[in-house]
């Protein structure tokens, strides 16, 4: 990341960035639940519950941050998105009255076209994945002139994204660790940098969709693998440019979850606590459930359900 971008993600940016966007997104709640109830012990569990953001993700910060620190041209916006963030982005445009074009692959789940949809945005579903739409989404933007709001490697997206921190910070006193589901990287990289190393922070991803792991291991944002059962809003091929050194500097390692145990992490939020994640918005937890990541003991985590823009959870 080059000076002038560590400069524009410095950690006092993200206070101008919530003043900015609060009138504009909800205060998710951070819930504290008993490891006991998951059958698990010896530390402190806080849940924050980002599904219930508008537009059903975290996605929404993001969005707003960009469309409200940004000149809009008349054509409105564009933006490419596994799904999660075409929804925030509609959502934003429809509440600001500017036009928006939304990209999406076929991957993506009939829940997050459907919320597309519902706010008036034009929608363009084509290609199998996310890499495809954002090249439809470029060629779109150098015909229109619009505005592009890409859905993890631009600056405000990650300003927006880390307010997420900002709350946690708040509404759980001491926490140690944070848990963050990995695709593109905008959540993990706004999270990582506006805590700056006070918190420590564990990236979770599919392991058929490792993205952050492979650019570590390579030392620099690699293609990786775009499986797994979360490939609509965890799978975009390769991590942000931005993000990468935020991940490299302050993600204290990654943790791999398979399909079932997302699965598992689905089935016992809402048998538990009734809360209905989408894949990628339980992944982080499935980390904690599957004892994948294992607290020291008395250690405070709190765990990001990012998003809940799915139609059903099987039971």
């Amino acid at each position: 990341m080059s000076d002038t971008h560590s400069s524009q993600i410095a950690r006092d940016r993200f206070l101008a960035t919530a003043k900015l966007i609060e009138p504009h997104i909800r205060r998710t709640p951070l819930i504290a639940a008993s490891a006991s109830e998951f059958g698990l012990s010896g530390f402190s569990l806080g849940i924050k519950l980002e599904l219930l953001q508008h537009a059903g993700s975290f996605k929404t910060r993001g969005a707003f941050a960009n469309m409200l620190s940004r000149e809009v041209p008349g054509p409105g916006v564009v933006a490419a998105s596994g799904g999660n963030h075409g929804a925030a982005v509609a959502y934003a445009a429809m509440r600001l009255r500017t036009p928006a074009r939304i990209f999406v692959p076929t991957v993506s789940s009939a829940a997050k076209i459907e919320r597309i949809r519902s706010y008036g945005a034009e929608l363009v579903v084509g290609g199998e994945r996310y890499a495809d739409a954002l090249a439809a989404s470029e060629e779109w933007l150098l015909e229109s002139g619009a505005m592009p709001v890409h859905a993890f490697d631009q600056v405000e997206t990650l300003l927006g994204q880390g307010t997420i921190a900002l709350e946690i910070g708040e509404q759980f006193s001491g926490v140690d660790t944070v848990l963050v589901a990995v695709g593109g990287g905008g959540l993990i990289g706004g999270i990582a940098a506006c805590f700056s190393g006070d918190v420590k922070i564990v990236a979770v991803e599919p392991d058929a969709a490792p993205t952050l792991q492979r650019a570590l291991e390579a030392g620099h944002p690699v293609d990786a693998e775009t499986g797994s059962i979360a490939n609509d809003s965890l799978a975009p091929r390769r991590v942000g440019e931005l993000m990468f050194p935020i991940a490299q500097r302050y993600v204290d390692r990654v943790i791999l979850v398979s399909d079932e145990d997302i699965i598992a992490a689905q089935r016992t939020l809402w048998q538990n606590l009734t809360i209905v994640a989408e894949p990628g918005g339980a992944a982080a937890f499935a980390a904690v459930l599957s004892r994948k990541y294992r607290p020291k003991p008395g250690e405070r985590v709190a765990v990001v359900v990012s998003g809940g823009n799915t139609s059903a959870v099987a039971l």
